[in-house]
C-alpha cells in the first residue's frame, strides 16, 4: 500500500468502547476460526469512527483484532470502493456515472458538482465539508440520475434538485432522501400511461 503524503495518518487508532462491543457482536455472528470473516463490518465501523475515511492505523488495528496479517486488511480496503483511504468531507458526494444515470443528466449533475463545491472528482472543499468522487452504478438505475450522499441515496436529480440538496447540507439541513420528485420507491413517474382494456 502506497503511502499517500498528502495527508497526515494519524499514529494509533483504536475502537472505542462502543463501537468495540458493536465489533465484538459482529464476529459472534462467526464460527470460531472464521473470524476473519467479519473484516467487512469490522473495515465499516472503523471508516465511520475515524469520520468517514480508513486511516493505515486502524487497518491495523481491525488486522490484530482479528488475528490476520495486516496486507490481508490491506487487500480488502483497496479492493473494495465503499472504503476511503483518505479523507473525505463530511458530507460524502458520489456521483453515479454508468449508462443509465449518463443518459439521464449525471454529466450536468457532475458539472453542476464541480462549480457549486469547487473541486474535481477525488477532491475535497477547503473548508473539509464536502468530498466528490464518481463511482459506477449505485443501484438505483430505475430513479436515474441518483447520488449518494454518506448513506443517504437522492434520486431523480437534474441540477437545480441537487442544488438544493447540497445548499441544504452546507446549512447544516437534512434534506430528504430517496425521489427528489415525489415518486414511490420506484413506481412509474406521473400517471399510469397504459390504456384500460374495452370494457374496463
Amino acid at each position: 500500500m502506497s503511502v499517500d503524503r498528502g495527508f497526515e495518518q494519524p499514529a494509533s487508532f483504536a475502537f472505542t468502547p462502543e463501537i468495540r462491543a458493536k465489533a465484538d457482536a459482529a464476529i459472534a455472528k462467526f464460527p470460531k476460526g472464521r473470524q476473519a470473516s467479519a473484516i467487512l463490518a469490522l473495515l465499516d465501523l472503523a471508516q465511520r469512527q475515524s469520520g468517514g475515511w480508513l486511516p493505515r492505523a486502524a487497518m491495523e488495528h481491525v488486522a490484530e483484532i482479528l488475528g490476520m496479517a495486516p496486507i490481508r486488511v490491506y487487500e480488502v480496503a483497496t479492493f473494495y470502493t465503499m472504503f476511503n483511504l483518505r479523507p473525505v468531507g463530511r458530507y460524502h458526494v458520489q456521483l453515479c456515472r454508468t449508462t443509465p444515470c449518463w443518459l439521464r443528466g449525471s454529466e450536468d449533475l457532475a458539472t453542476l458538482c464541480k462549480r457549486k463545491l469547487g473541486i474535481e472528482p477525488g477532491g475535497r472543499s477547503a473548508d473539509g465539508l464536502f468530498s466528490l468522487v464518481e463511482v459506477e452504478c449505485l443501484g438505483a438505475c430505475v430513479n436515474a440520475p441518483v447520488v449518494q450522499i454518506n448513506d443517504d441515496f437522492y434520486e431523480d436529480l437534474d441540477p437545480a434538485r441537487l442544488e438544493a440538496v447540497l445548499d441544504g447540507l452546507a446549512k447544516g439541513e437534512r434534506p430528504r432522501a430517496g425521489s427528489q420528485v415525489g415518486r414511490q420507491g420506484s413506481a412509474p413517474q406521473g400517471a399510469a400511461s397504459t390504456p384500460s382494456a374495452p370494457g374496463e
